[in-house]
């Protein structure tokens, strides 16, 4: 599946700032990026760079001016998914995990697994498996937490929204991720590009590794799976935050937009996994 995606940030700027920006979206087994710009206006020089274990892609702007700062991103690319039979995904016991998925089981900034194991527990625990854990955890999360634009800010956590009971797509995914985590199912967040969100913006998921593979969820229901392009992955938005800024300057606009370039997409969405009885898994 082809996608386009694209951004264009604006900034006004009354003082030095340096910006971290990560729009660039992920090359990995199952999503390769055809082409891509990244320009700024006025022109400034971007330092490019990886960090989490290589695959999340940053760029970072230093400005001196005041006056406005403009980044656009344009690219062109290629996702696939695998889709397996529930019956089919096999568990893994701690002890036998894959090095790379043992960060994703411990405690984070946003996701605070420790605080929440009581809870966890008393509503998961009965569920044998690490994909129906994950599961569970998002349903409840759906039925549970009300989305609610403008709710939270930067500093709100998966403790605050179990609280709130409401929060936006970044909240959504961090609890999802401190409730499987304090089951011992590692899990992670990640930013993506989303084909038929609405309004268009940067949305926010979490996906668990099991047997080798990630298996996204999205708690919100707001965009079919099978239509995120991703940008970052990280133990929670502190690590794939669209942009991180040193500095004041005040973001003046923000337009988003994911395309899908043919006319045959079929959706996947949680309803019609069920009814298949099927799962996504990543690479």
């Amino acid at each position: 599946m082809n996608f386009k995606v694209s951004c264009e940030l604006e900034y006004n700027l009354d003082s030095p700032a340096t910006f971290l920006f990560a729009l660039k979206c992920l090359q990995t087994g199952g999503q390769n990026v055809l082409s891509e710009s990244l320009t700024t206006t006025p022109v400034v020089e971007l330092e490019e760079f990886s960090i989490v274990s290589g695959m999340n892609r940053f760029s970072r702007i230093k400005t001196l001016n005041p006056g406005t700062l403009g980044v656009f991103y344009n690219a062109e690319v290629s996702t696939s998914i695998r889709v397996v039979k529930t019956d089919e995904i096999y568990s893994n016991p701690a002890g036998d995990l894959n090095p790379e998925s043992i960060p994703f089981l411990f405690p984070s900034r946003y996701c605070q697994s420790d605080r929440l194991r009581q809870q966890a527990y008393a509503m998961f625990a009965n569920y044998q498996t690490p994909y129906a854990v994950a599961t569970a955890v998002s349903d409840w999360i759906f039925e549970n937490i009300s989305y609610v634009s403008g709710s939270s800010g930067e500093t709100s956590s998966a403790v605050d929204t179990l609280e709130q009971r409401q929060g936006v797509c970044r909240d959504f995914a961090h609890l999802g991720i401190a409730f499987c985590r304090a089951l011992n199912v590692p899990a992670r967040y990640a930013t993506c590009y989303a084909y038929q969100l609405n309004p268009p913006d940067f949305h926010a998921c979490f996906e668990v590794f099991i047997d080798g593979w990630w298996y996204m969820f999205d708690s919100t229901h707001l965009a079919p799976l099978n239509g995120l392009v991703r940008i970052a992955t990280g133990r929670d938005a502190a690590d794939a935050a669209v942009c991180t800024i040193f500095g004041n300057p005040e973001l003046t606009k923000s337009v988003v937009s994911c395309e899908f370039l043919s006319t045959d997409f079929i959706p996947i969405t949680r309803d019609s996994l069920v009814q298949g009885q099927e799962a996504i898994a990543l690479s």
